[in-house]
């Protein structure tokens, strides 16, 4: 095991090496945050489950495979259009869980409170969170509670940790992409996102911007009822549809070319994102993932898909090719080609 950081290579436009501060990017899940991963926490912790990089850690247990994750919900505001932070945390855990192909089963809660925070909003949060756990088939099963000073925290932050069973012989990974699979998307893209801009901007539309954030395990579970042979399974939170397509791409070793009219988005969500200036690509989401699945299997799993609430909206949006390893390149609706590169910095911090 490394007992130092490895900065070779290191991107990061602040590099740790020479910037000896975090800023907000290193947060957003795209570049600078796979550069903290893979220079610092990956050489210092390093084992064979992390080596894997996907969203949660496969274990083996006398004879069981278990998916392990964690995750950190920090959003701003608390509440927002479809949801809060507590609906969030559990969702986004059990996503992390349900795109291994896992049965989700129990969580844990660690809440940080700061001082001041009004106890009905932790009450109306802690709710939401045990419906939603009840709603998705899971049981929070043990926490913790620290509260911090007035000016410390920014209200409340919630970690988790979430186990869930794999099914024996599936194997689900950001590295199984082949030239020829097809690139499905199951639903409209950057509907979280800018739902929390409409929020904070105080941005209104014809139609009203909500969050997707939605527990996508039963969603999954039918996509494996058609086929096993799903090769990568994300779903797009942090950096957007644009840092799971770049994940997959560079982890698999190939090419992913996109159809950019292909690509769902509400007709509010491109006006939003028009206005200030955005790439709905880029923009999180908390309801939807991205299936890369070989071609002959692409057409009855969109038809599953479709058929499941959660996926009524899903789209073939692009294929992954032989040609520039590593990269993903989108043909626009003048014809022309644009690469779609790994976000650089945050840009909707404090969205999850």
């Amino acid at each position: 095991m490394a007992d130092q950081p490895n900065f070779e290579g290191f991107v990061c436009p602040l590099p740790l090496r020479d910037y000896p501060q975090i800023v907000l990017g290193h947060g957003s899940g795209g570049r600078l945050s796979a550069d903290l991963i893979q220079h610092l926490f990956v050489p210092l912790f390093d084992n064979p489950a992390l080596a894997s990089l996907n969203d949660q850690a496969t274990l083996e247990l006398n004879g069981l495979r278990l998916a392990f994750t964690t995750d950190s919900f920090v959003i701003n505001p608390l509440f927002f259009p479809g949801g809060d932070i507590g609906s969030l945390a559990v969702h986004g855990t059990v996503n992390d869980l349900a795109v291994s192909g896992a049965t989700p089963l129990f969580l844990s809660a660690g809440f940080i409170l700061e001082e001041g925070l009004a106890m009905d909003a932790l009450g109306r949060i802690a709710t939401s969170m045990g419906r939603a756990a009840r709603e998705a088939g899971v049981q929070i099963v043990t926490g913790d509670t620290k509260v911090v000073e007035k000016g410390h925290g920014d209200g409340l932050f919630i970690n988790t940790a979430g186990i869930g069973v794999i099914p024996a012989g599936l194997r689900i990974a950001a590295d199984q992409a082949r030239p020829g699979d097809v690139v499905i998307v199951s639903g409209t893209v950057g509907d979280h996102g800018m739902a929390i801009m409409s929020v904070r901007e105080g941005l209104a539309f014809e139609s009203a911007l909500v969050s997707d954030s939605a527990p996508l395990h039963t969603l999954v579970a039918a996509m494996l009822d058609v086929t096993r042979e799903i090769h990568c399974l994300r779903d797009a939170t942090r950096g957007g549809v644009a840092a799971v397509l770049n994940e997959l791409a560079a982890q698999s070793r190939a090419g992913i070319d996109l159809d950019e009219g292909a690509i769902p988005v509400r007709p509010a969500v491109q006006a939003a994102c028009e206005m200030l200036g955005m790439d709905p690509l880029y923009v999180a989401n908390e309801g939807k993932l991205v299936a890369i699945v070989p071609a002959e299997h692409a057409d009855a799993v969109l038809d599953a898909m479709r058929r499941h609430p959660l996926g009524s909206e899903a789209a073939i949006i692009g294929r992954v090719v032989d040609e520039h390893p590593g990269m993903v390149v989108a043909r626009t609706a003048i014809g022309g080609r644009r690469v779609v590169d790994m976000p650089l910095g945050e840009i909707l911090p404090r969205i999850c």
